[in-house]
């Protein structure tokens, strides 16, 4: 089993669009599977390769007791009502918002084998879907917060003992977070 580190808010790569994959090889098959390893610890819904440090379209899934990932994935549709909800973020520890999320969500991608993949839900499943596929456009949920509550989660995140811009490649959450990545305390 492979945990990979989680990258901090402040690493580039967070906020670097991810790249297509244009071939599935054993590489591809690896990070699949290190996403699925570092998605597996409880209280973890979901991670997108930059928050492992890897600039691909891809993300795993925990959500109820069902895992997968999806490569590519793209969120094709929203719908229902925008909704503020409890929201943190594994690269961004210890804190919490009110985000706007929709109350259901599809994204569409491929797997290994370059067959169709289609994720839809409601809750946490819609939630996630939007959350994993702003990552890999390298938008952190807080970017998605109304101006006054980015500007008070930007003051926390400065004043966070993890915070450190020049450093934060080689910062790591792995076997320290204490609550998921949408805000449950884990247990």
């Amino acid at each position: 089993m492979t945990v990979r580190p989680i990258r901090y808010y402040g690493d580039p790569v967070l906020r670097t669009p991810a790249e297509q994959i244009t071939v599935v090889d054993d590489r591809i098959r690896s990070l699949v599977t290190d996403l699925l390893d570092t998605t597996s610890l409880d209280g973890r819904a979901g991670v997108a390769a930059p928050q492992i440090g890897v600039g691909l379209a891809a993300f795993s899934y925990n959500i109820d007791g069902e895992t997968g990932y999806v490569l590519n994935p793209v969120l094709e549709s929203t719908w229902g009502e925008l909704e503020e909800i409890d929201e943190g973020c594994l690269s961004v520890p210890g804190l919490w918002n009110k985000t706007p999320r929709y109350e259901h969500a599809r994204v569409t991608g491929i797997d290994l084998d370059g067959e169709p993949v289609v994720l839809e839900g409601a809750g946490l499943m819609a939630q996630m879907l939007q959350h994993e596929t702003d990552h890999l456009k390298g938008v952190v949920y807080i970017d998605t917060l109304a101006a006054e509550h980015r500007k008070a989660a930007m003051r926390e995140i400065r004043g966070s003992e993890w915070f450190a811009p020049a450093t934060a490649a080689s910062a790591s959450t792995a076997g320290r977070t204490t609550a998921s990545a949408f805000g449950r305390p884990t247990r």
